[in-house]
């Protein structure tokens, strides 16, 4: 198949389903030649792991910044629960991103803050309504979600790199998002702890019936979590399907991932 039939909508599983998340000819540039995407098309379902594959530098990190608004793309169509974000206010873009849970590579976590404090902070930033009580439950019952209930009281600095993720983890789930977007959740992590992380976003999934996007190299984490499977390649979506089917895919490059 040539590069230009492959780049084409991400299949689906149900396509009576109105996406969740939906992509069209996204481009972005950085510069004057550094053409990270040149014409991306996706969608998620509702309840659905879309996991994204790519060698460094390949846009990855770029497209799902783009659905939140962190990077303005150059030229294309986001579409989050059926509202164009592109077109929309910056009011109009929070009441859409109170439903998105971004978990950063890093975990993101305020230094200065203890864990209780990281919690709660970001809870009153988008439900300042809530009492002191209600955001502490909130806090305790977050982390009891990601096994970490004990940790409340510690600085990030008294954290392993698998509890900082976790805590980051807590930390998106407690604004009850619908979506989550992975930005390599499982990166820097031992095998035993990899799983662990894999696992818990199965969980989460089940639980909460989130719908997600998940960048990654873990390939036993892609196996784990994946619904769908797509490979950008040179800014574009050069060979999609499920896990099984791209590991036999006839493409040599996309199966040295599942080397």
């Amino acid at each position: 198949m040539i590069e230009e039939e492959k780049n084409t909508e991400t299949k689906s599983k149900n396509k009576k389903q109105t996406p969740i998340i939906e992509i069209r000819d996204l481009h972005k540039t950085f510069g004057k030649d550094n053409t990270v995407l040149k014409g991306v098309n996706l969608m998620v379902n509702k309840g659905e792991d879309l996991v994204i594959l790519g060698r460094s530098g390949s846009g990855k990190s770029v497209m799902i910044k783009c659905i939140v608004g962190l990077i303005e793309p150059d030229k294309g169509e986001i579409k989050v629960f059926d509202e164009n974000v592109l077109n929309l206010s910056k009011k109009e873009l929070n009441k859409i991103r109170v439903k998105i849970g971004f978990l950063f590579q890093s975990g993101a976590l305020y230094d200065s803050m203890s864990v209780r404090e990281n919690l709660a902070f970001t809870l009153r930033a988008h439900k300042r309504e809530l009492t002191e009580d209600v955001v502490e439950n909130e806090v305790i019952e977050a982390l009891e979600s990601v096994g970490l209930g004990g940790a409340i009281d510690k600085m990030p600095s008294e954290l392993s790199g698998g509890m900082r993720k976790r805590i980051g983890l807590a930390r998106t789930l407690i604004i009850n998002p619908e979506i989550i977007l992975y930005d390599e959740p499982t990166t820097g992590l031992d095998t035993i702890t990899s799983r662990e992380i894999s696992e818990l976003i199965l969980d989460i999934k089940h639980k909460q019936k989130t719908s997600s996007i998940i960048i990654t190299h873990d390939m036993a984490c892609a196996k784990m979590t994946a619904d769908w499977i797509i490979v950008l390649k040179d800014g574009i979506i050069h060979a999609e399907g499920t896990y099984e089917e791209l590991e036999k895919d006839e493409d040599e490059w996309v199966r040295s991932f599942f080397d």
